[in-house]
């Protein structure tokens, strides 16, 4: 068994009114290995653009995990990658429930081998281990799509 933590800190500034509309959002995550994380919400909910917001790091824990899993698994076959290099979207909307929720995650993972003629059926075969394996993707409600370049 594995166990992570995290400090997500917020604090209101001295003589700030504190209403929906207005307090200030950003925050910042320290993570287990001291580095420190400027955040906020998504733009759609009054946040910063230029922080990371909880939506886009779920979907790219996702993403992430994904990827250490398939190298894991290419590795573990004797199979060498080069390069693999994904661009994920996420959507949130509201899900059957009616509530706001990360509801799809779309990796579009690019993966080069060196020396592997890898054709669609094997590198689908990969991909699908590598989901079946991915930590992240086992704890999440939304669906999460493979689209291999």
């Amino acid at each position: 068994m594995s166990e992570y933590g995290a400090t997500v800190a917020w604090h209101l500034k001295p003589d700030t009114p504190f209403d929906y509309e207005t307090f200030n959002r950003d925050h910042e995550w320290t993570l287990g290995g001291g580095e420190v994380v400027q955040a906020s919400a998504s733009p759609d909910f009054f946040g910063s653009g230029s922080k990371v917001n909880p939506d886009e790091a779920v979907v790219a824990a996702t993403s992430s995990c994904h990827m250490l899993t398939f190298l894991s698994i290419a590795a573990k076959r004797g199979l060498k990658v080069l390069s693999y290099i994904d661009q994920p979207s996420g959507t949130v909307e509201k899900n059957a429930d009616g509530r706001m929720a990360i509801t799809r995650i779309v990796l579009r993972p690019r993966v080069v081998f060196d020396d592997a003629d890898m054709d669609g059926p094997a590198l689908e075969k990969l991909h699908d281990s590598a989901h079946r394996n991915c930590f992240v993707a086992n704890s999440l409600n939304s669906d999460v799509v493979i689209e291999p370049a």
